[in-house]
Parts: structure tokens; C-alpha cells; sequence
């Protein structure tokens, strides 16, 4: 039995987790809070974490990020790609009229995690501009406080599955801004793992803290991974939290960190005086709709 650490149960890591382990036994723990997410597989308490760390529409997650370099050292093993399709969820009861039309001027409030209520505020604002916006930890949370809270008029921004887990209905399915809105997850744990799907390609998450007193480390970093025609998928500079003006930078080369020219060039990059930390190399699954299981 694989033991996993997700957020809510009935959120989007969740549904993902799902989808990507297919029908592989799993035993899951689910916390409100990402720190109880990295905690718990840091602590030994799982063999895996789920964590989300890039989304199409709002970008990095940043905290999550700084979570997987300043708090724990625990390696990437997997990573995919899974739809963060959203729902207003609620009762339909409270929200049908007269004339047995589903009518928003009645919901009050909505509810959802921020970045989740993010993607889909020009359906709120156009269907229900009246109701108050309260953003809570997660979509799976929201949709928890729109079931014990009857008779309100309160409505939720979530997933399928949280509706069916509360018994509440899909008032309005798909509602976000964007049809391409697609989130990146990753599997953290000391060992690898294996999945029944086959990878689109193989990726190693690097870590470059550039030499302060090198003028031009940055453009000769990337030139190691240039000429060798190494392909970058990601490149982003976070603080590195010491020192104010100082950077890391968190690089994905779409390469395994075994292959000669990978190693090569980050053997150049060290000798620039640079710190160099791989986060993991992990094979990479993209959304197939049509292979979902």
C-alpha cells in the first residue's frame, strides 16, 4: 500500500492524485494546510507528497515552491499535468425560482480558495456580481462550509468530486475564465515510483544560487545549458531569503540527470563559483482526456 499526503480530500490534488495512480492501492492522508502535506512524508509518516506548484492562468505557486527548497529536502519523483476544472456547487433548492429556473440573484456568498475563485471571477462577476467573495484553504473546504451551512444562499467553486463527497449539487459546471486551465503537480518522496502510464519525456529541477561578485554568471549558466542544446522548459528567480538582492534560480531541463551533457554542464556551472542543488530528475505526463482513467 502506497501511502500519499494530499490536501483536501475532494480538492484538485486529490482528483489528480487520483487520475495519475490509476488503480494502484493507495492509502491517503489528507491536511488542510501544505505544510501538513510536506510535514507528514518529511516526518516519514508517508511515502509521498502531492504538491502543486504551477498553474496556467496564476503561474508558480511560490510558497509552494519555497517550501520544496528552504524546508524540506525531499526529492521530485513524478510529475503531471491534470485540468483544474472548477464548479459552482451548491443546493439547488435554495437557488431555483418560480419557474424552476436556477436563479444566482440568490446566492449570497461564494467560496473557494483564492487562486480558485482567481480563475473564475468573470463568471461570478457576471452571474452573481451581488454576492459576497470569501476565500477559505481550500476548494474542498468551501464546498464542506456550503454543505453545513443551509439555507444561506451560499454557493462554492469547486471539483466533482467535493460535490459528490458533500451531496450537493453542480449548480453551473466548467466555470473558469479559461479552458486551457491546467495545473502542474509533483510527487515528492525518497524513492521512485512507478506509474501505468507511459512518460511524454523526462525533466531534472535544478537549483543554480548564482556567485554574488561574478558579473554575467547568469548569461554564462544559461550558455552552459545553450550550447550544448539543452532544452529549458522553466527558468524563474525567487530570493534565496539571506540577503536582500540575492537570487536562486529554479531551472527545468527537459533531460535526465544522468545523461553526459547534462552532467557536463552542470559541472561548468559549478565551476563558475556557482551552487548548484538538483531537486529531482522524474519522468513527465501530460493530460491525455482521452486516456484519463
Amino acid at each position: 500500500m502506497i501511502r500519499i499526503a494530499a490536501l483536501p480530500s475532494g480538492s484538485v490534488s486529490h482528483e489528480a492524485l487520483l487520475h495519475i495512480m490509476g488503480q494502484q492501492p493507495l492509502e491517503i492522508t489528507h491536511h488542510k494546510m501544505i505544510a501538513d502535506v510536506f510535514m507528514s512524508t518529511a516526518q516519514g509518516k508517508t511515502d509521498y507528497s502531492v504538491i502543486p506548484i504551477e498553474n496556467t492562468i496564476e503561474g508558480s505557486v511560490s510558497l509552494h515552491m519555497d517550501w520544496l527548497v528552504h524546508e524540506v529536502d525531499i526529492p521530485m519523483q513524478l510529475e503531471w499535468v491534470y485540468p483544474s476544472i472548477q464548479n459552482l456547487i451548491g443546493s439547488r433548492a435554495e437557488f431555483v425560482s418560480a419557474s424552476g429556473e436556477l436563479d444566482y440573484s440568490k446566492v449570497t456568498k461564494v467560496l473557494s480558495h483564492p487562486v480558485a475563485m482567481a480563475q473564475c471571477l468573470q463568471f461570478i462577476r457576471a452571474e452573481m456580481p451581488q454576492a459576497e467573495l470569501e476565500h477559505v484553504g481550500s476548494t474542498a473546504e468551501a464546498v464542506q462550509m456550503v454543505s453545513q451551512n443551509p439555507g444561506k444562499g451560499w454557493a462554492a467553486i469547486g471539483t466533482t468530486l467535493g460535490a459528490q463527497k458533500y451531496n450537493l449539487d453542480i449548480l453551473a459546471s466548467r466555470v473558469t475564465d479559461h479552458d486551457n486551465n491546467h495545473t502542474r503537480f509533483v510527487l515528492i518522496g525518497n524513492n521512485p515510483i512507478t506509474v501505468s502510464k507511459d512518460a511524454d519525456h523526462q525533466k531534472t529541477s535544478i537549483l543554480v544560487t548564482l556567485n554574488e561578485d561574478f558579473a554575467g554568471a547568469l548569461h554564462q549558466v544559461l550558455a552552459a545549458f545553450s550550447w550544448r542544446k539543452l532544452n529549458l522548459s522553466r527558468i524563474e528567480s525567487r530570493p534565496t531569503k539571506k540577503k536582500l538582492g540575492t537570487y536562486y534560480f529554479y531551472i527545468d531541463v527537459l533531460d535526465n540527470r544522468n545523461s553526459v551533457l547534462l552532467k557536463a554542464a552542470i559541472e561548468e556551472i559549478g565551476a563558475l563559483g556557482c551552487q548548484v542543488r538538483i531537486l529531482g530528475s522524474y519522468p513527465c505526463y501530460e493530460y491525455n482526456l482521452a486516456a484519463k482513467s
